[in-house]
């Protein structure tokens, strides 16, 4: 398998060619699939977890408290909140905002982010201490680097579905660490048979197991 560092870059790459595609660009402005997201501020939510691993680099960490991957999850105040909480509403204010700058500039600012990272990340082996900025903890770099690598796979599936495209394949392996969080959280909130059962039992299946 390879390196975290690979399959967060690999998912990035991926996460940055469907912003750019044109039926993304040509919706900017309407309506996404997730409520209070126009199609622009979902693209650019998606491509800040490109920017914002740019700017987890650049930043003080120190003094913080280091959490373990799913120690963040915990603590996440976005987790099954309400949409209109504090956090999920500073979340699409954040890539609305963003947005307002169009298409061009936002997806220009992400490739430039990305070719940094390229650079960087080739430099770390990840056990580096970083974390978002807005975070009052941090973790791991390989840590931060699958959470953003999650986000930009569940994103991805969001923002291609509002613009009515196929959903991106992601590289193989880091499907696989997106699908292993997920199924993680999904057990944690629904329970390890209501997991079981919706991955191997359709006929006794609960109707829900998201994890988030």
């Amino acid at each position: 398998m390879s390196s975290i560092r690979d399959q967060y870059l690999a998912a990035a790459r991926t996460a940055l060619d469907l912003a750019e595609d044109d039926a993304v660009t040509g919706a900017w402005t309407g309506p996404s699939a997730l409520a209070g997201f126009t199609v622009g501020g979902l693209a650019t939510h998606l491509l800040q977890q490109i920017t914002s691993v740019t700017a987890a680099l650049a930043a003080d960490h120190v003094g913080k408290e280091t959490v373990t991957l799913f120690g963040h999850y915990d603590r996440a105040a976005w987790l099954a909140a309400d949409l209109d909480n504090d956090y999920n509403t500073g979340i699409r204010d954040g890539g609305e905002k963003g947005a307002a700058a169009g298409p061009d500039a936002v997806i220009a600012e992400a490739s430039s982010a990305l070719t940094a990272l390229e650079t960087a990340l080739a430099a770390m082996d990840g056990t580096e201490t970083t974390g978002n900025t807005r975070w009052p903890y941090a973790m791991t770099l390989d840590d931060f680097l699958r959470t953003r690598l999650m986000e930009l796979v569940v994103h991805g599936d969001d923002l291609a579905y509002s613009a009515g495209i196929d959903t991106p394949v992601f590289a193989q392996d880091a499907f696989d660490t997106a699908a292993w969080m997920l199924a993680r959280l999904a057990a944690k909130r629904h329970g390890q048979t209501a997991l079981v059962r919706a991955l191997a039992r359709s006929e006794r299946a609960p109707e829900s197991i998201s994890g988030l």
